[in-house]
């Protein structure tokens, strides 16, 4: 049957040729994407030692940790407890119990706020809180607003610090909470945290801290704070999963109802997975910390040197202020700040926070640093991990170099 050899041929040779087109695609994409991944504070990719132990709980250990009849729930519930163990371990903490499992920080900071509002509100009706909060804690803080609770925001200086006897001044008989971060994401500043636990407590009044960005990076001891939160995947561990701390005399009521599991602080099936990630992962960030602290502000150091030196008008925010040592937030000299990004899509860098990025509006952490929207949108975060390499720091420090040179500083 000729005719359908023939059809066939054609369909060979279209097939063929789609394929060449699409390899032609793929390529093209490739040549494309970030070569270099400089945006740890956003996320950090899994562990490998991390995964290994997460992957029997998808598949061979995938019990309910509530079913309480059998072995499957005996076995899930033991691996949650362990778990929960390397949390406290990792936050100098000796109570287990004070750990509660969440999906991540920002539930752990809603259930937290809006826990202690709603459990004070009686006796108190105002939050302290600072400018240069996660947008988790400022949107909190205007829901609470928005149903009568008065909220603080401390200014900063220009390096991003608060003023700890400004804050002190704020305190009244009506504060039920104070809420800071112990590091922030998008500059890496390190805010006072024992200095400030011991004024707000000599009020008697609960400290908050989003511990997020510090935990792994920097010695935390969750004693300093009455509440404290994190996420797995700023860690190396799993996305979705987090915990909240929670001394045991702070008042709250829960944010989440279902069938009392975490002792019916937040309803709801464990994800017992991410659980046993979350654990694992801390425990080699503790084990690390050091470590990592020193290599990477080395690199870090040395990258910020490097463009200090080859781009004349570059200013490094809170530089001058104690910072996470893998993290730089740049702003650069007068230019096309969207030429810059094409040019710089080798690097994979922040121009933001992570969860603020996508509204394009000017980061609310630098204008209350005093940077001004024009100079905000020129304005760049690079964060280091542990994956990163001196080569990988010295590409980028280059990239960026010449990206500049490119798209030409502006008169």
């Amino acid at each position: 049957m000729p005719g359908v050899g023939c059809l066939a041929g054609q369909h060979g040779v279209v097939a063929a040729a789609t394929l060449r087109r699409l390899a032609s695609i793929i390529s093209k994409s490739c040549a494309m994407r970030p070569t270099v991944y400089l945006d740890y504070n956003a996320t950090t990719p899994v562990d490998a030692r991390v995964l290994d132990r997460m992957l029997p709980y998808f598949t061979q250990h995938y019990g309910n940790p509530a079913s309480e009849g059998h072995t499957y729930g005996w076995t899930a519930s033991a691996a949650v407890e362990r778990a929960r163990r390397q949390v406290a371990a990792a936050l100098q903490i000796d109570r287990p119990s004070a750990i509660t499992f969440t999906s991540g920080s920002t539930e752990g900071i809603n259930a937290a706020l809006k826990g202690v509002a709603e459990a004070c509100r009686d006796h108190g009706d105002h939050i302290v809180t600072v400018q240069t909060e996660h947008s988790a804690v400022r949107k909190c803080c205007k829901h609470l607003e928005q149903n009568g609770f008065r909220v603080t925001y401390l200014s900063v200086d220009t390096s991003g610090l608060l003023d700890v006897d400004e804050l002190e001044c704020c305190l009244t008989g009506r504060t039920i909470l104070v809420s800071t971060m112990w590091a922030n994401n998008e500059t890496g500043v390190i805010q006072p945290i024992r200095e400030i636990s011991r004024r707000v407590r000599m009020r008697k009044i609960p400290l908050m801290t989003d511990a997020t960005q510090a935990i792994g990076k920097i010695s935390v001891d969750a004693a300093e704070a009455d509440i404290l939160v994190l996420s797995g995947h700023k860690v190396y561990g799993p996305k979705g999963v987090g915990a909240l701390y929670m001394r045991e005399r702070v008042n709250r009521c829960p944010l989440i109802d279902g069938g009392g599991q975490e002792r019916g602080h937040r309803g709801g099936t464990l994800n017992v997975p991410g659980i046993v990630g979350l654990g694992e992962a801390l425990q080699i960030a503790q084990q690390e910390c050091e470590e990592d602290h020193t290599r990477l502000k080395v690199l870090r150091d040395e990258f910020e040197q490097e463009l200090l030196k080859r781009i004349p008008g570059l200013r490094i925010n809170g530089r001058d202020a104690p910072r996470l040592p893998q993290t730089s937030n740049i702003t650069f000299p007068p230019l096309d700040a969207d030429r810059l990004r094409i040019g710089l899509r080798t690097v994979a860098i922040s121009s933001g926070s992570a969860c603020s990025s996508h509204t394009h509006a000017p980061s609310p952490v630098l204008e209350a640093m005093g940077i001004s929207r024009e100079e905000a949108a020129r304005t760049f975060r690079i964060s280091l991990g542990r994956q990163t390499t001196r080569d990988e720091v010295d590409y980028a420090a280059a990239a960026i170099v010449d990206a500049v040179d490119s798209v030409g500083v502006l008169a």
